[in-house]
């Protein structure tokens, strides 16, 4: 795989089921506010490149080309803004896993996918480790919105995993599925450290190994 040194905002990011997501019908919804996304995209951009605390105010607004009025129009403080950023994360994550769902022939297939799309995610968009541990790595206060945000996410992704191991016939399928969030986080660390090529047949053949696909 290859290797990037900047975060893709979510909407052009590689996914889970990259066909599957092409070929979905988009619903027409209302069209969001264009300065909103615009400091979204470039404060989510920021603190995953840089670390949220590094990144201020200030700069999001002068890279996202809006006015200080603008900005607490959208996010009355940064807190507000960080929460926007974990949840732009969460969510993406989870369409991605759904659009998998959707376009899965079988249980099988669907770890696999899973499995494959860690893989990507780590090579394509999150190059820099996992954005949900590096944020908790910034908020020591396991009772932070932060943390909490955090906690939310890694549960509600490991029971996705839990219940696709299970309608495979998995035995032990809660203790598989956190197995493999250990592995994605080694993962999203070890792409950044020793690069996505030296992560991903690693990672891969563990986690079909685990998944009881190999």
């Amino acid at each position: 795989m290859v290797t990037k040194t900047q975060h893709t905002v979510p909407n052009t990011e590689r996914t889970f089921c990259y066909r599957c997501r092409m070929s979905t019908p988009v619903l027409t919804e209302k069209r969001p506010s264009e300065a909103r996304e615009r400091l979204l995209a470039t404060a989510s951009d920021l603190f995953y490149r840089e670390g949220i605390h590094a990144v201020g105010v200030d700069r999001v607004v002068i890279e996202s080309a809006v006015t200080r009025a603008t900005f607490y129009r959208h996010f009355p403080s940064k807190e507000d803004l960080i929460e926007a950023y974990l949840d732009r994360e969460d969510a993406t994550i989870r369409e991605q896993v759904a659009a998998a769902r959707e376009h899965e022939s079988s249980p099988d297939e669907l770890l696999e996918i899973l499995i494959q799309g860690i893989a990507d995610d780590v090579t394509f968009n999150h190059t820099r480790g996992c954005p949900f541990i590096n944020a908790s790595a910034e908020y020591p206060d396991a009772s932070s919105p932060v943390r909490v945000a955090v906690r939310e996410h890694r549960g509600w992704f490991k029971n996705e995993l839990r219940d696709a191991l299970a309608a495979a016939g998995r035995p032990d399928a809660a203790g598989a599925a956190a197995a493999l969030v250990l592995l994605r986080d080694a993962a999203l660390v070890g792409g950044y450290l020793d690069g996505p090529d030296a992560m991903r047949d690693t990672f891969v053949a563990t986690a079909r190994t685990v998944a009881g696909l190999s």
